[in-house]
């Protein structure tokens, strides 16, 4: 059987998560103490016991849902339901974990790009004031009709009539009350998050992500990843560095990674980690896929 892993983006976390999975594999306990070597903390302590403060911390919750989604695919291969996997595919963050699932750089390499990462991110929203906001309803072009006219960015096409924007927080707050006054779409919800992700205002992390990212050994994927940035596959080791640095400041195009993946033949999507919002995604791009969300031990049974 042909199947595809999903892998969680950025504020699926909470305190507990993977526990139950650390409780009943040998394999995943391995996994964590192998991360709370290479990072030099405690992570496995934060994800099972908190503060949800911490949690949340970009520099924390990144590796955290990077390790979760390993986790997952651990238990997959233990109890053999991996199947032939021909594509991994994540949500912002989560292509990172996908990359790392394909053999595109090591699991600790991963784990220290992620941290990074996380920490150049945390850094950049504490520089600026930036905010997010959910366009329930409307096309892309109406959205980028507001983007245009309130000069923020469009930062995520999540799913048919799911379309998120960001940027500088009184600029986002403008086109949200905007788009309520003009009932223009079904729904306009601003987002509880800690800057203005997939914008201009990411741009010094970006720089900084791309210095960091320069020594570090990249490999060809053993499946197909395809880059948030285009939604298209990207093979080529140097390529795929370029993508994954122009990602944090460009436009999360999900749902076309999701078509790629599917166009693949694939007859099991696996959403590896907590939330379950990925599978919620797909389903809104096409009724037809074939998803199931694996966060802790229950989901297996």
């Amino acid at each position: 059987m042909k199947t595809a892993l999903l892998f969680s983006g950025q504020g699926a976390q909470s305190v507990g998560m993977a526990k139950t999975l650390y409780e009943n594999f040998d394999s995943v306990r391995e996994l964590f103490d192998r991360a709370d070597e290479t990072l030099g903390f405690k992570l496995s302590k934060i994800c099972f016991e908190g503060p949800a403060e911490a949690l949340t911390n970009t520099d924390v919750c990144q590796p955290a849902l990077y390790l979760h989604g390993f986790a997952v695919v651990e238990v997959l291969r233990q109890k053999q339901m991996l199947g032939d996997v021909v594509s991994a595919i994540g949500l912002s963050l989560g292509e990172l974990t996908a990359h790392a699932f394909a053999g595109t750089y090591s699991f600790e390499d991963g784990l220290r790009i992620v941290r990074e990462r996380g920490r150049l991110m945390q850094v950049a929203c504490e520089a600026s004031k930036g905010a997010m906001a959910s366009f329930i309803g409307g096309t892309p072009e109406a959205v980028e009709a507001y983007c245009k006219e309130f000069d923020v960015d469009m930062s995520n096409l999540n799913c048919p009539g799911q379309i998120v924007i960001s940027g500088e927080a009184e600029k986002v707050a403008a086109a949200v009350a905007a788009a309520k006054e003009r009932k223009e779409f079904k729904l306009v919800i601003p987002l509880k998050v800690a800057g203005a992700y997939h914008s201009r205002l990411m741009k010094p992390a970006r720089d900084e992500f791309e210095k960091f990212l320069e020594p570090i050994k990249f490999n060809t994927p053993k499946v197909k990843v395809f880059t948030n940035v285009t939604g298209e596959e990207v093979s080529d080791p140097e390529q795929i560095k370029k993508m994954l640095v122009r990602q944090v400041t460009s436009t999360v195009r999900w749902a076309d990674c999701m078509r790629g993946a599917a166009a693949l033949g694939v007859e099991q999507f696996y959403e590896c980690g907590p939330g379950g919002v990925l599978a919620g995604m797909a389903k809104r791009i096409d009724k037809a896929y074939n998803v199931k969300s694996l966060a802790e031990i229950s989901d297996f049974q």
